[in-house]
């Protein structure tokens, strides 16, 4: 089963349970596949496009948190990381900091990257190589301090 298929079936189950915030995350994950599918007209979509619609949600969350912790207001910020858990729940885990430090490696030999203003060429042979696997502020960090601008 694919994951818009998933998707639908955890938002039936949630409704069943009376899940409330559950039910809203899924309506808001629904939809946001549904926007995807429009703009090609395609009638569903491959995990990997959902994976990457996924990781845009799972990004807007944590902005939402950080924003409403700033601006005092708790209980906004309790509800996004409510809804941000059920997000992550059908997102892969991102690979820890050794694998992507190996991988960073490999990406800055291939690319031929000598120094920190070559960092796009990098990130983007990554990127190529491991979107949806690696965090990109990770990787960032780690491609800064191996090309000697960390």
């Amino acid at each position: 089963m694919g994951l818009v298929e998933e998707i639908s079936e955890g938002m039936k189950a949630a409704m069943k349970a009376k899940q409330a915030i559950r039910v809203t995350t899924l309506r808001s994950i629904r939809a946001s596949f549904l926007n995807e599918m429009k703009k090609d007209g395609a009638e569903t979509l491959d995990d990997e496009v959902c994976i990457a619609v996924l990781r845009r949600l799972e990004k807007q969350r944590k902005e939402s948190i950080e924003a409403f912790a700033q601006a005092g207001r708790e209980d906004r910020a309790e509800t996004e990381r409510e809804e941000l858990a059920v997000v992550q729940e059908f997102l892969p885990s991102l690979a820890d900091e050794e694998t992507t430090r190996g991988w960073v490696q490999t990406a800055i030999e291939t690319s031929g990257a000598s120094e920190p203003k070559e960092m796009g060429k990098v990130m983007g042979a990554l990127m190529k190589a491991h979107r949806g696997e690696v965090d990109g502020g990770l990787a960032q960090k780690i491609a800064r301090e191996l090309l000697g601008d960390g």
